[in-house]
């Protein structure tokens, strides 16, 4: 049997293969956060992977940078979720909600409230961003207090709670891409003078203590985290010390029993094979613009555990099937993947769709 098809063991879940659907961002959610009713069909259209990893989901509104992305944290988003979370679990499916709080990658327009972004220190990204007025420059953030960054990280644990509450196999904590957790690592991006900033070990206290304390609430093997080592983008600069801070943190995070680390890999070899030997649990790879002739050999090497892909399940809801027949894949058309209705989300046709037509 080809290893990518063969079960695994997440955390409390046994899942069914060891493909996984990547978070990516869709902004088709209501402007308070509400899922809408087409995510429901998206997702429990792709419910053949072994695990779903759901778009970045804001645990607060402090959490908000795009717009219409989905949160966790009211009733209303609660309901949502739930009917999204079902119709997997209908399919067989497991699925994790991301929790993802973008710090300064925020504009003011796009949030209901009309809120300033924060951040670790007021450092602005220097990159704009698309708001309904169009491209405008993403404004310089509020620096968290010490007592605000404490609160965000009770945040993340009542958002964890809710998402459990909304029938999610888990969460899996984004500190990944140039968003908050990822802004505390970075000295371009974090000049505190507090227990959060300087050394790597105040860099990386904030990812733990979020990552602690949903492991608490909601247990650990419940828990994840997203990380992605190296990221040059919208003025994120990790500097020198950069690798040896993921070494710490790993290490530090390998300790709390967490369902899997879920890491998007830039290239630095030697980093990868230090990480997969300082984590005791599952890792999950993503590996960027991976061509579909290498799909698999991650595992095959023993490199990872699992494998993630983002843009081939988006345009391929039975990517499983077309995989294990060597079947041709649809193309993911970039024009829709941001906003809209269902074309582009949820009409891409399944191999016996497109052999009917």
């Amino acid at each position: 049997m080809n290893p990518l098809f063969a079960p695994v063991r997440v955390g409390r879940h046994t899942l069914q293969n060891r493909l996984v659907m990547a978070p990516m961002t869709r902004s088709r959610a209501a402007f308070d956060g509400t899922p809408g009713e087409l995510a429901t069909d998206y997702y429990a259209q792709r419910a053949d992977v072994g695990l779903i990893v759901t778009e970045g989901t804001q645990p607060s509104e402090d959490g908000q940078g795009y717009m219409t992305t989905p949160g966790i944290y009211t009733d209303a988003h609660v309901a949502g979720w739930r009917n999204v979370t079902h119709a997997v679990h209908a399919k067989g499916g497991r699925i994790f909600i991301q929790l993802m709080h973008a710090g300064r990658m925020s504009h003011p327009d796009n949030t209901p409230h009309h809120r300033q972004g924060v951040a670790p220190s007021a450092i602005a990204p220097g990159s704009p961003m698309f708001t309904a007025k169009g491209m405008q420059d993403i404004p310089v953030p509020r620096a968290l207090t010490t007592d605000e960054v404490r609160q965000t990280v009770a945040d993340f644990r009542h958002a964890a709670r809710r998402a459990i509450e909304a029938g999610a196999d888990g969460v899996e904590i984004h500190g990944a891409n140039a968003y908050l957790i990822q802004q505390f690592f970075a000295p371009s991006a974090n000049t505190r003078t507090d227990i959060y900033g300087g050394s790597i070990e105040n860099r990386a206290r904030f990812a733990i203590e979020v990552a602690t304390a949903i492991a608490e609430e909601i247990g650990a093997d419940r828990t994840a985290i997203r990380l992605s080592p190296g990221t040059a983008m919208w003025g994120i600069d990790e500097g020198a010390e950069g690798p040896d801070l993921y070494r710490y943190l790993v290490g530090e995070l390998s300790t709390l029993g967490l369902a899997y680390l879920h890491i998007m890999h830039l290239g630095n070899e030697p980093l990868l094979a230090d990480i997969r030997k300082l984590w005791k649990q599952p890792l999950i790879l993503n590996r960027p613009g991976r061509p579909r002739d290498h799909i698999g050999a991650d595992v095959t090497a023993g490199l990872a555990d699992l494998e993630a892909y983002g843009q081939m399940i988006l345009a391929n809801p039975d990517f499983v099937t077309r995989l294990k027949l060597n079947a041709p894949m649809n193309e993911a058309d970039r024009s829709t993947y941001f906003g809209g209705h269902a074309a582009g989300y949820v009409d891409y046709p399944t191999l016996s769709e497109a052999v009917e037509a």
